[in-house]
């Protein structure tokens, strides 16, 4: 049985394309065609897991269409429509030192360079000019408010430990 701990979600199969097995993608990775990088993709269809392989794909208007490998049918394409797409964490590059991947800064306490606990990450957004991290508050933060901090390495961010679980800030908790 697969262990959805060591598995990533990388977008969703969303409806069916056509008559011939072919399937609409939505993409979480930028550019969107990068999720046919990984393979195979990592489906859980009624509480079973199941391993598909892409054997055909194109851009098709803003988003991305696809044909499953020995999938030739509507009505059997249709099985796989509203399933997250999960690939193997090991599938991803190495990044260099200091560079993480999103899913890794989720769930990391978020403290000040004072030591206040202001929440953790629950996620992060892209906003063109940087990325900003989404605090919400923990058991042991200092309010219940949310936090919309720049994750700016070096800048707002201070130090980031995976081992730790931990994210240091340079950030007013009034704020």
């Amino acid at each position: 049985m697969q262990s959805k701990e060591n598995l990533l979600v990388m977008g969703r199969i969303t409806s069916v394309y056509g008559i011939k097995g072919w399937v609409k993608v939505y993409s979480f990775t930028d550019p969107m065609e990068n999720i046919f990088a990984y393979t195979p993709w990592k489906l859980q269809l009624n509480g079973q897991w199941r391993e598909i392989v892409i054997d055909q794909w194109r851009i098709h208007g803003q988003g991305l269409v696809a044909h499953i490998k020995g999938c030739d049918d509507r009505e059997l394409a249709r099985q796989y429509c509203e399933a997250d797409i999960n690939i193997d964490q090991g599938q991803l590059p190495s990044l260099e030192e200091g560079e993480y991947y999103w899913h890794q800064l989720e769930g990391l306490q978020v403290t000040t360079t004072e030591g206040v606990l202001l929440g953790e990450v629950d996620h992060l957004m892209a906003t063109g000019a940087n990325d900003v991290l989404v605090v919400r508050p923990c058991a042991g933060s200092v309010d219940d408010q949310e936090r919309l901090i720049p994750y700016l390495l070096g800048h707002h961010v201070k130090e980031v430990s995976l081992e730790q679980q931990r994210l240091v800030v340079d950030w007013d908790p009034s704020f």
